[in-house]
């Protein structure tokens, strides 16, 4: 993950040296310092537009969004597919304002059947929790959002204020102006700390006339004046000058060109972040980015530590070095692969720097694209074959390692697939014990092996982790007992199997 430098140092730094330069002079540039960090309030506003496409957003009449793009970070990224959850309001909501994944929270569908907020509360209810001296605020008109009605609420009664509009009654998105209105008022008027407002009317155009219609950038179009309408009334604080906002704005799910969501294509499955505050180089843009991260940038936005219950990771966390997401400017469009669009640069067999992949007992021939491991993205991958749960690899960002039997069977070939990714050598101390972590997904089918094996000083690999059943998007933990002697360690992701599923791994760590 790139490194953002954090929005709080950034903001503070620059306040105090504008009141130096107005007060006393740099000969007491100590004492202002301090002055002026003491002054500095931490806020943040979330807003939701349901069932908004981002490249849809780039066509339309939208100064406001793009502005906050140009002026931040813009972040594709996309969601899962069933069975973990269906590419609509309720599980996109649902991630968004938990940080966690469905398979956490159990938001599925819209019915919100195996909900667990208990477990998985909203930022804001967790930001309450944390410190119940900052003023949280909601504001929504799809009632599941803010409002007990039809499975709700998202975001709990421990918020301060919710607002709840019943928008659905009379078509998508026709209290958004409403909410507008209140939502501005609130944010110039009072003080809320952490905000999350939500509009609605895009998502209604798409399934009234699909993505690809006028009517939908229309909408894009209308919902940006109400954007531009929260970031005025933000800029109009009394106390603006005194304060480090961070804006997010973000979407549940996307639409197809003739409208409709819920199933498991690309368009379906696309979201996006969309970012401005300090120390958020204006104009970037990210590939390491998850819906998830909404709700850890946001607490952490306001002070309050996400900690490891959730997924997300805060945008302005230090970069956590994955080779594998160095790989992403040498990706290349598919060679045999018939599902994925031709423009898409997404694989690659050539590993980063110090890693290697051991294809000695591998099969000749197959789909070019996974004889043996290969380095992807979701958007490469997943396309590759539909509903088959690759669209599950939630946990893996950017680029991940995968071993696919299943598409590499796909073409003749002769032997079977047994290919081997091997690590670096780290470096350890003999009789200490290490943590080798990583992100996994593994679909299990009998006949195939998925094997983690390690070496130490050279010596002959030792399995210390098989797969012998479904491991879908897992955080993995393997304790290592370093033996006496021993000054470096080998790790190796051995997979063999034939026309049988697949094994991803990503970000790989010894700590």
């Amino acid at each position: 993950m790139p490194t953002v430098l954090s929005g709080r140092a950034l903001a503070v730094t620059a306040t105090a040296t504008a009141l130096l330069a107005t007060a006393l002079g740099a000969h007491t540039a100590t004492a202002e310092t301090a002055t002026a960090a003491a002054t500095v309030t931490d806020k943040v506003l979330v807003i939701g537009i349901d069932g908004t496409v981002l490249d849809r957003v780039k066509a339309a009449n939208a100064p406001n969004l793009q502005g906050l793009m140009a002026q931040g970070l813009t972040a594709k990224s996309t969601l899962y597919a069933n069975p973990m959850a269906a590419t609509s309001s309720g599980p996109g909501w649902s991630t968004i304002a938990t940080g966690v994944w469905p398979d956490k929270h159990g938001v599925k569908d819209n019915t919100f059947t195996g909900k667990n907020y208990t477990a998985y509360p909203d930022f804001l209810t967790r930001i309450e929790n944390a410190k119940p001296s900052l003023n949280t605020y909601a504001a929504a008109d799809w009632e599941p959002i803010t409002s007990t009605d039809a499975g709700g609420p998202i975001f709990s009664a421990k918020v301060d204020k919710r607002l709840s509009l019943k928008g659905d009654r009379d078509g998508y998105g026709t209290e958004d102006p409403k909410i507008a209105a209140a939502a501005s008022a609130e944010l110039q008027g009072q003080n809320p700390d952490a905000a999350f407002v939500y509009f609605g009317q895009v998502d209604g155009a798409g399934h009234s006339y699909g993505a690809a219609s006028q009517q939908y950038l229309d909408a894009i179009g209308r919902v940006d004046v109400m954007v531009g309408q929260l970031l005025t009334a933000v800029q109009n604080r009394p106390t603006y000058a005194q304060e480090n906002w961070n804006i997010l704005v973000t979407t549940d799910h996307g639409h197809t060109d003739a409208g409709g969501h819920g199933g498991s294509t690309i368009q379906e499955r696309g979201t996006f972040v969309i970012a401005k505050g300090a120390g958020i180089p204006p104009g970037s843009v990210r590939s390491d980015v998850k819906l998830v991260d909404v709700a850890a940038t946001a607490m952490a936005q306001v002070g309050v530590d996400p900690g490891p219950a959730i997924d997300g990771i805060p945008l302005n966390a230090p970069d956590d070095n994955d080779p594998f997401d160095t790989l992403r400017p040498n990706l290349q469009t598919r060679v045999d692969e018939t599902g994925i669009p031709a423009g898409v640069k997404g694989f690659t067999h050539t590993p980063p720097a110090g890693w290697s992949i051991d294809n000695s007992k591998m099969g000749t021939g197959g789909v070019t694209e996974w004889a043996g491991w290969a380095f992807a993205t979701d958007e490469f991958w997943s396309q590759s074959q539909r509903d088959q749960w690759r669209e599950l690899n939630v946990r893996s960002r950017d680029v991940f390692a995968v071993a696919d039997s299943d598409e590499w069977d796909d073409k003749s070939h002769t032997g079977s697939y047994d290919s081997t990714l091997i690590t670096p050598k780290w470096a350890v101390t003999g009789g200490t014990t290490k943590n080798l972590t990583f992100q996994t997904h593994y679909h299990h089918e009998a006949g195939q092996t998925a094997q983690v094996l390690v070496s130490y000083n050279g010596g002959a690999p030792a399995l210390v982790k098989s797969y012998t059943a479904d491991a879908v998007a897992k955080a993995e933990s393997l304790t290592l007992q370093v033996p006496a002697g021993a000054t470096d360690v080998q790790v190796r992701f051995r997979y063999a199997g034939t026309n049988n599923w697949y094994w991803t791994v990503d970000n790989v760590k010894l700590g």
